[in-house]
């Protein structure tokens, strides 16, 4: 086989992990704000305020890394591409600092919400995964209330299914309901004493 085909990426697919001699590289610090190995890319957030920058398996595996925890410091050379900054280079990965997704602050990127209510039962109406997001439902006749792969993160769930149930904690967003709490249906809730 040859490298392209080691590479696993495919022509046309948009992403270019090579340094392109053109455009100026900059050094780049942060942290990683989350890597998902199913999709095969995730994002850092720069310590400067500089926009998210995307960060791909391939660059990962290549540069010797098997995941990219979130929390984890990085420090790497990356390129402005036509979709933004883009890592092609990882010069270190400190995953000392890695934390569980619950302990990281809000993402930038993500709309806080205040929860009107207590927990409820929910039912996953239809989630994409690559998408990020999805609805859940309260039962026929009720509105949907929008979830976000970040909320799911924050609260541990990786991944949900049409027809799973949860607990949720909602409250009125940009364009209707909007989870912002979620956890499993077997967890116990904690106690108010």
């Amino acid at each position: 086989m040859g490298a392209k085909e080691h590479s696993g990426i495919e022509p046309g697919h948009g992403l270019d992990f090579v340094a392109d001699p053109v455009a100026e590289i900059i050094e780049v610090r942060g942290r990683v704000k989350w890597f998902d190995m199913a999709k095969g890319f995730g994002f850092i957030v720069p310590d400067n305020g500089l926009a998210d920058v995307l960060l791909h398996v391939t660059v990962l595996r290549r540069d010797g890394y098997q995941a990219a925890p979130e929390g984890s410091e990085i420090v790497c050379q990356a390129q402005n591409r036509p979709r933004g900054l883009q890592v092609f280079r990882i010069l270190s990965m400190d995953e000392s600092t890695a934390v569980h997704p619950a302990q990281l602050p809000m993402a930038r990127t993500h709309h806080v919400v205040e929860s009107v209510g207590g927990f409820e039962i929910v039912v996953v109406k239809w989630f994409n995964r690559v998408k990020g997001f999805g609805f859940l439902t309260r039962g026929e006749g009720t509105e949907d209330i929008f979830i976000h792969m970040e909320t799911l993160r924050r609260f541990g769930i990786a991944d949900l299914k049409p027809g799973d149930s949860l607990l949720a904690r909602f409250g009125p967003g940009g364009k209707g309901l909007m989870a912002a709490e979620v956890r499993p249906l077997e967890t116990r809730l904690p106690s108010a004493h």
